[in-house]
């Protein structure tokens, strides 16, 4: 699996071009194992975070660190991130009950504009910067 390339300079960098090899395997390869698709995804996306991190770190002299948002919830990625205390830098993250992503959220908006009665059909696409 591809790994994203961090700009040094900015400290930039993107996962898209994982997703879109995720992507594009699945649809070649429509019958592979989802499970372990799924797990080298996962390994590829934390490897790639650690890395960028860890030159983040270097860079910037930094001794503390937060993971947070829902993605804060993966046990791999808590597990790779508690690692960097074995090199002195602070590890913040919140409890689990407390690291979720906005689900609850869209689902609340979606469930009061379906009252309201608000319809889409199923051509509908995802709009990230969409208003509630």
């Amino acid at each position: 699996m591809p790994k994203t390339h961090f700009d040094d300079d900015t400290l930039d960098f993107s996962f898209s071009g994982i997703k879109t090899a995720v992507i594009n395997l699945n649809h070649k390869l429509p019958n592979i194992n989802k499970a372990d698709l799924c797990a080298s995804f996962q390994k590829t996306v934390t490897e790639t975070l650690m890395e960028n991190v860890e030159k983040a770190i270097q860079k910037t002299k930094l001794k503390t660190i937060a993971l947070a948002g829902g993605v804060s919830s993966n046990s791999y990625m808590r597990k790779e991130f508690l690692e960097l205390e074995k090199n002195g830098i602070k590890v913040y993250m919140p409890e689990l009950k407390l690291c979720t992503d906005n689900a609850a959220m869209i689902a609340s908006a979606g469930f009061y504009n379906y009252m309201a009665g608000n319809r889409d059909n199923l051509d509908l696409n995802a709009i990230p910067n969409l208003k509630l």
